[in-house]
């Protein structure tokens, strides 16, 4: 499973972004597509509960995201 960073924008200043994990970016996009003007709900990294209507998004951007591990970043930073 491949994960992908999924943002929807409001206007310039305001965005919600989520994770989704599926197997490639076409089936990121089918998902999307799939939500397209309606309800969706999920709980985000920090554990806040989301309800948003596609509908209402004037951008969604698609992007597979790569996580780094910070605290091997930090301690190779520190040696």
């Amino acid at each position: 499973m491949k994960e992908f960073k999924v943002t929807y924008f409001f206007d310039e200043e305001h965005y919600i972004r989520r994770f989704i994990h599926v197997e490639s970016q076409g089936k990121a996009e089918a998902l999307i597509r799939s939500e397209r003007d309606q309800y969706i709900s999920f709980t985000d990294s920090r554990g806040i509960y989301h309800e948003l209507h596609t509908g209402k998004v004037r951008v969604v951007q698609i992007s597979e995201y790569f996580r780094v591990d910070k605290s091997k970043a930090k301690k190779a930073a520190m040696e």
